[in-house]
């Protein structure tokens, strides 16, 4: 498969929706149980980067950051969003997309990623290590997904490239 990982445009966001819609069905990608709405959806995330990866003219994936706190000190932390098509997982997509997200957030001046996902989700938490995220944590009944107490891990990588006091 060719894929190209590009940025993201807005007409790009009914593929953006739908790759999100089948994470939300899997049960273990997301606390969210509907996709919001693009206005919602672009207030909440960075403008760079954002991330889609063309198999042709399909988008087959995604992969977007998410500041964690409006504070100044934390203006290079982000939060990273990355969803593949169902049926374009497990052919190294996500792997492509997120050294991408990963090489430009670091031009954006971004010095931590981190991601907070369902233990179950062992691809996710595979796929982050083998792109330099480390496993920090575990937030144990951290919230409610469908009644259930689900335990979320925590990942994060920090740059060598900034963040270093030269931000």
């Amino acid at each position: 498969m060719k894929l190209n990982i590009e940025k993201m445009r807005p007409e790009d966001w009914r593929f953006v929706q739908s790759i999100f819609k089948e994470g939300i069905t899997t049960g273990n990608a997301t606390f969210d149980t509907e996709v919001p709405g693009w206005d919602y959806w672009d207030r909440e995330h960075l403008q760079e980067p954002r991330l889609v990866a063309r198999s042709g003219n399909q988008v087959v994936g995604w992969a977007a950051l998410r500041p964690v706190s409006p504070r100044a000190a934390y203006v290079g932390v982000a939060d990273v969003s990355i969803y593949i098509a169902k049926h374009a997982r497990g052919l190294g997509i996500g792997k492509s997309l997120l050294k991408k997200l990963v090489s430009r957030s670091e031009k954006a001046g971004v010095w931590t990623l981190q991601a907070g996902i369902f233990p179950e989700n062992e691809v996710s938490i595979e796929l982050h290590k083998s792109c330099g995220f480390r496993e920090v944590g575990r937030r144990e009944r951290i919230g409610k997904l469908d009644g259930v107490w689900r335990d979320v891990t925590l990942l994060e990588r920090r740059s060598t490239l900034v963040g270093n006091g030269d931000v």
